[in-house]
């Protein structure tokens, strides 16, 4: 580990911001672009719905059950190698993406993708954290989610005008270059650091489980629409699922060093604010999911403005997300989180509207906007409370853990209710099946929505934020709530 701290403002710190913003940036790139080509991907590759849940949540898997292992393996191992290794397995991953001859080739290389996305994730800002003086984090943090954020508001430009112009596959190959990039300036300019404290073995068998539970679940839920509840195939594997996650609650309790703390679910508040995260994310996960594909096959948007759809969401929540903080700082968490959640449903159910023929400015542009001031008073205060609610030494891990709570939902979610709402098969290429579908899929999300303010209102105390400080970094938080790493190192 190095002694040297980098102070802000440096040709040395430009390099380390330029390092750790172009190797998350590329994961939300890849995020938002992918969402936007599935129609695209769905008619080359022959895929009914199923096929597209599984190209989603083939990376979100991976992503969710090692983002905590991997915060882990950087301290002991090293948080640049571990961050240049995601890197150059992300890139890897997106060139077997790109060259995919089927849907089976196309999920693996998903799954793969989300391997090196996990690593990388919370490698750049344990970087972050770790190299630059201590009073220069917050400028850094700061401009690193600002220009992160920037990749998301671009990315459905940059895929929709990649699908439109030339092919889906583009938005693949686009990482290559992006990754050796990075590659070059993590290594000649990003010092290494680690935490010569770490100590025990990692929970490699508490990883192990929860994967296999979360892909059990997902698994089960997505072929349940394709073959029914009772389809001996999907029973077996919820059943897998199911004890799995059994058996994950016990090697955690019984491991000495859990990479998920029993004890940190004890505080009501911390809880709390990830019961509101586990129902706001995993039906706006969904209802966001299925918009952009909906867009294209029943309204006849092409693949730019399909994604640009939902670009205003995204410049209200990079413009006013500092503000909620400092409101929830002032007020407490209670009363946001109950009302932020509730304009999301809101925002969801004004999707009702979006039907074929209908202009974006009369249907779409309305639901956006209230969704997007509903996130701006849900995450910041969701955040501050998930930061305050446990002792500073578990900032770091109770963060980790939101994140994973939150991707986590939305797998589960996009898994279990296009089924629930009758979108399988080939229906999405039906317009008018696929709009019946994606009204109930619109009223199933929406009521868990809202189940987020009723959680809030119970469980949140109305000063909850008021014990941390924190800094407003505009993020936009679309995936998930903004990942903290607080170690030291």
């Amino acid at each position: 580990m190095t002694d040297e701290r980098i102070a802000f403002g440096t040709a040395r710190a430009r390099w380390v911001l330029a390092a750790t913003a172009l190797g998350s940036g590329m994961a939300f790139l890849d995020g938002t672009v992918v969402n936007v080509a599935l129609p695209a991907m769905g008619e080359d590759l022959n895929a009914g719905m199923g096929g597209l849940q599984w190209i989603v949540n083939g990376y979100m898997l991976l992503l969710a059950s090692l983002i905590l292992l991997s915060g882990s393996l950087g301290d002991r191992l090293g948080r640049r190698r571990m961050f240049v290794t995601g890197v150059i397995w992300f890139a890897l991953a997106s060139v077997i993406c790109a060259v995919a001859p089927n849907l089976e080739v196309m999920i693996a290389g998903r799954v793969l993708q989300g391997i090196g996305g996990a690593l990388l994730t919370p490698g750049s800002l344990a970087i972050l954290q770790t190299t630059f003086q201590h009073s220069d984090r917050s400028k850094a943090v700061g401009t690193w989610s600002g220009l992160t954020s920037v990749a998301a508001a671009v990315g459905p430009f940059v895929g929709g005008s990649l699908v439109d112009s030339g092919s889906w596959r583009l938005i693949f190959v686009i990482n290559v270059p992006i990754a050796l990039v990075t590659v070059l300036v993590t290594v000649r300019h990003v010092p290494e650091t680690r935490d010569e404290t770490a100590a025990g073995k990692l929970d490699l068998a508490g990883a192990a489980v929860a994967t296999i539970g979360l892909a059990g679940l997902t698994f089960g839920l997505i072929q349940a629409g394709e073959d029914g509840l009772g389809s001996p195939l999907v029973l077996s594997t919820l059943a897998i699922g199911v004890l799995a996650f059994v058996a994950f609650v016990e090697v955690e309790r019984r491991s000495s060093h859990p990479m998920l703390p029993p004890g940190i679910f004890k505080n009501t508040q911390f809880t709390g604010a990830n019961l509101v995260t586990v129902v706001v994310y995993g039906g706006f996960g969904t209802v966001t999911f299925l918009l952009v594909v909906y867009l294209q096959t029943a309204l006849g948007y092409d693949a730019l403005w399909a994604g640009a759809a939902l670009l205003p969401m995204t410049i209200l929540m990079l413009a006013l997300s500092g503000y909620s903080g400092a409101l929830s700082e002032r007020i407490g968490a209670r009363l946001p989180m109950t009302i932020g959640p509730a304009l999301m449903a809101v925002g969801l159910l004004l999707m009702l509207r979006i039907e074929p023929g209908s202009s974006y400015v009369e249907a779409v542009l309305p639901a956006v906007v209230v969704l997007g001031f509903g996130l701006v008073a849900t995450v910041a205060p969701l955040t501050a409370t998930v930061l305050s609610s446990v002792e500073d030494h578990h900032a770091g891990i109770a963060s980790g853990v939101n994140n994973a709570v939150a991707r986590s939902a939305q797998l589960m979610a996009v898994a279990a209710i296009p089924m629930a709402a009758g979108i399988t098969g080939d229906s999405y290429r039906d317009p008018s099946a696929f709009q019946e579908g994606f009204d109930r899929a619109v009223w199933i999300s929406a009521i868990l929505t809202a189940s987020g303010s009723v959680v809030a209102w119970f469980t949140i105390g109305d000063r909850a934020a008021q014990r941390v400080h924190l800094h407003h970094h505009r993020h936009c938080a679309v995936e998930a709530p903004p990942y903290a790493q607080t170690r030291e190192g």
